[in-house]
């Protein structure tokens, strides 16, 4: 395995962090049945991740779609949440829907807007160069104004490999990197050395560009391992080798002062089959750290 220069020194002023870093949720937008959520939906969400995590702030992809932003921000307020708000800039319409979404919003509930997101794993799907995406970030940062912050989440590869130069570059604020050892086919007991050796390489290119460790707020935008479902590669779903990664990766990187968000809260029965990289589909249905209806599948305190 290659590790990169950083060292947990760096790591910690990358993050903001004095010693642990924070713990965080990627959020569903539908029930278990594919529905909407409404409100009480988010209240509940809020309770269950209260009393079964430490994690204070959540994430979620597209403002405008099911009402999320309209709906999560006062419920996160009310539990002491703060919330990621997406943008999901693939076409023109989801961009200014999702944008007019967050200008009306996150200006009501400005101390509950932690950052705003523009895209998910857009360079990695081709939909965008880093040049192009930096324009949306831009165009994204000029309506919201300069009290939040605004970046992009992507695969940690597109970091690594200068796709996304541009974007560190133009003015992000925040970046996430999304990085799955169980997507890359990785046996459980290589998968934390796999996912940390990611993370250095895609954090260590973005300190690089952005002159310091301390330019950009950096997360781990993605990371999780299923309780069931398909074997990918030499990817063994679980509920026992979800619990190991949960507890060697995510809370290993948590306690060295990374910020992680972990994909994701709650299993979402509703979702087709994804295609891996290989081709070969795979169920992306338990996915969750608790069940669709709010238990906890295992301990999730770091």
């Amino acid at each position: 395995m290659r590790f990169s220069t950083i060292l947990p020194t760096a790591v910690l002023a990358a993050t903001g962090a004095s010693a642990a870093g924070s713990m965080g949720f990627a959020l569903g937008n539908k029930n278990s049945e594919g529905k909407c959520k409404v409100a009480d939906d988010y209240a509940a969400d809020f309770k269950a991740l209260a009393a079964n995590t430490d994690a204070k702030v959540v994430r979620i992809y597209a403002a405008s779609d099911c009402d999320v932003a309209k709906l999560i921000l006062p419920a996160a307020k009310t539990a002491g949440f703060t919330v990621v708000l997406g943008i999901w800039p693939d076409t023109d319409e989801s961009f200014e829907a999702d944008k007019a979404a967050v200008v009306q919003y996150a200006g009501q509930y400005k101390d509950t807007v932690h950052a705003v997101t523009v895209g998910s794993e857009s360079m990695y799907r081709g939909n965008f160069t880093g040049a192009q995406l930096a324009e949306k970030i831009k165009d994204v940062k000029s309506a919201v104004g300069k009290d939040v912050k605004v970046g992009t989440a992507d695969s940690w590869n597109k970091y690594a490999d200068g796709t996304a130069d541009a974007v560190v570059t133009g003015g992000a604020d925040i970046l996430l990197t999304n990085a799955f050892s169980y997507w890359q086919g990785q046996v459980l007991s290589n998968a934390t050395g796999s996912f940390y050796d990611d993370i250095y390489q895609a954090f260590g290119r973005i300190q690089e560009k952005a002159g310091g460790t301390d330019k950009v707020e950096l997360w781990v935008g993605e990371t999780g391992w299923p309780t069931d479902g398909d074997k990918y590669q030499s990817a063994q779903p679980g509920l026992k080798e979800a619990e190991t990664f949960y507890r060697q990766a995510v809370c290993g990187m948590v306690d060295w002062g990374f910020n992680v968000f972990f994909f994701e809260a709650f299993d979402e029965e509703w979702k087709p089959h994804a295609v891996g990289e290989d081709g070969s589909v795979a169920d992306e249905t338990a996915w969750g750290a608790m069940t669709a209806d709010r238990k906890p599948k295992y301990n999730l305190k770091c």
